[in-house]
């Protein structure tokens, strides 16, 4: 199997690549910047080939440039996984408009410009996979322009699979909760403390058994992929509960975290 995977050079992105070409699949491997460890851990990693392409996710031509060459190199893609986001955790008051328009861009436009160039290379058994988060399904502070981003991303990803279905091609939408990567480390650095606090309730991961729940997830199909049983738990909570009582317990959870 070929999977074309952006984000590769680093968290989710670079660990589902190196699972994937360690049992033997090939690997056409995106990312803005490709660091030395990065592509030696995806070079040494197993029997699949690995292509590497260096792009920026919000440049449409650039992608469907990068998709084609690498699709070129080891043939088109079966399976598809754009894992390439950022975040920022700060009230919206303090994200200026460039900032939110960023995080939005990368995300959302980023994964509308990896299924544009990538769909036409699926045929009839295809997979389709967007990672978005918790957070496309249940708001935290600080995260106006994350949540803006990641609930897009899985209103696309509905969208897609609808669209897509009669050709033959799975569409699936990855909601992990807090997952342990260098870009969540920078956020508990420099983001809101009450972000984090929020966070708790749906527990966070680390980044092995994370990589390693998304590509069991993603080998059984199915749309919806939530890794953890916390994270499970919080997406039930959120689609079942009554509105009014999601708010009562966030606002509980919001006037503790303020305390601290």
């Amino acid at each position: 199997m070929t999977a074309l995977i952006t984000g590769a050079g680093s968290g989710i992105g670079n660990r589902l690549a190196e699972l994937l070409i360690a049992r033997g699949d090939d690997v056409i491997a995106l990312d803005i910047a490709f660091g030395d460890a990065a592509r030696a851990v995806l070079e040494s990693a197993g029997s699949g080939s690995v292509h590497f392409e260096q792009v920026d996710v919000r440049d449409e031509a650039a992608v469907k440039t990068a998709v084609d060459a690498g699709a070129a190199a080891l043939g088109a893609p079966t399976l598809v996984v754009n894992s390439a986001g950022v975040v920022t955790a700060q009230p919206f008051v303090d994200t200026s408009e460039e900032e939110f328009r960023r995080v939005v861009d990368i995300n959302l436009y980023g994964s509308r410009n990896v299924a544009k160039a990538a769909v036409p290379h699926l045929q009839n058994g295809g997979h389709l996979v967007l990672i978005a988060s918790l957070a496309g399904f249940v708001a935290n502070f600080g995260y106006s322009a994350y949540c803006s981003s990641k609930f897009g991303v899985v209103g696309l990803a509905e969208v897609l699979r609808l669209e897509l279905k009669p050709n033959g091609i799975e569409v699936s939408v990855v909601a992990p909760p807090e997952v342990v990567t260098p870009m969540v480390e920078e956020e508990r650095r420099s983001g809101s403390k009450i972000t984090g606090e929020l966070k708790q309730f749906a527990g966070s991961m680390e980044l092995e058994p994370a990589a390693k729940m998304i590509l069991d997830g993603i080998d059984g199909g199915g749309f919806l992929i939530v890794p953890s049983l916390r994270g499970k738990a919080t997406r039930w909570l959120n689609r079942f509960t009554p509105l009014t009582m999601t708010h009562k317990i966030s606002d509980r959870m919001l006037a503790k975290a303020s305390k601290k």
